[in-house]
């Protein structure tokens, strides 16, 4: 199930995304009652949707299957994606955990040989944009570098979790764009600064439930700017997978349902081609996932 936050009539609503179609949810709840005599009920918003999955999510699972099966009576709930003002799907995570040179083709480009065990940094929750929104240059840097990532988000309360069980704590997986300020980033060498300024985390456009990604360590992932291929890889070179990831930094601290881990980007970015290529005003990032979709900014 392929969830987004969408604005309709000035109100951010809910919606599963099918195909060119989004559903919102609010008024799919609102039909399934009338049309079943059912007084089920719903949050009105997906921050709120993934903290409490295990209520939220039999509700939205029913409701969802009336809908596929009675496709006639929704027709009012269906909006084309196009027309959609689409929203960050998550805008409160607690913590935004990053993972640094967690692919064998991004070490090889830098030539440096690969972590021996995660490399973690963070990036302020305030960073978050929406599909489709300018992704700003800050003055003060001449090297704002783009990183297509898979991203994870959690959707269960864990510390100390097992390697084993780790994949019971996810609630599914989302594109992030690590924009990164290199002059910045290294000239501070601690590298949270360079990489959370306003804007600097794109994130997007759904997020996709984990029932329906088969395998997120087999997922093509990439990243064009202004309609040039820059990125091509494939989840399978992630050097710690998504539960050795998880287990490991949780026996440093708690996760909680909305926490967001952001995987790692593979080969191809500015600052390690040659010449050196970063983004400029005017320029438009494309990333594509395997199966989670298209998230797409402008740059100014």
């Amino acid at each position: 199930m392929k969830l987004l936050t969408f604005k309709l009539e000035e109100q951010e609503r809910i919606g599963i995304q099918e195909d060119t179609n989004v559903y919102d949810l609010g008024k799919l709840v609102d039909l399934y009652n009338k049309a079943t005599d059912q007084h089920v009920s719903l949050v009105n918003n997906l921050d709120d949707l993934v903290v409490n999955n295990d209520k939220t999510l039999p509700v939205i699972n029913k409701v969802w299957t009336w809908a596929k099966e009675n496709a006639d009576k929704v027709t009012e709930a269906i909006y084309r994606y196009k027309d959609l003002k689409v929203l960050n799907p998550v805008s409160r995570p607690g913590k935004v955990v990053c993972v640094g040179n967690n692919y064998m083709d991004h070490c090889i480009e830098q030539n440096v040989e690969p972590p021996k065990q995660p490399m973690i940094f963070s990036k302020w929750p305030s960073c978050l944009t929406a599909p489709g929104e300018a992704i700003d240059l800050p003055e003060e840097s001449d090297q704002v570098d783009y990183e297509a990532e898979l991203a994870v988000v959690i959707g269960k309360k864990g510390k100390n979790i097992p390697e084993e069980n780790a994949m019971d704590y996810v609630f599914g997986y989302t594109i992030l764009n690590d924009v990164s300020a290199r002059d910045v980033q290294f000239a501070d060498v601690q590298w949270v600064r360079g990489k959370s300024y306003d804007t600097f985390a794109p994130i997007g456009p759904v997020i996709v439930t984990k029932d329906d990604i088969e395998d997120p360590h087999h997922l093509d992932i990439k990243l064009e700017l202004n309609g040039e291929r820059l990125q091509d890889s494939n989840s399978k070179h992630l050097i710690f997978n998504i539960p050795f990831i998880i287990s490991y930094l949780s026996k440093g601290f708690t996760f909680e349902p909305g926490d967001i881990i952001a995987t790692g980007t593979p080969h191809g970015v500015g600052v390690f081609r040659d010449p050196q290529l970063f983004l400029k005003s005017g320029d438009t990032c494309k990333i594509e996932v395997e199966n989670i979709g298209v998230l797409e900014n402008p740059v100014r």
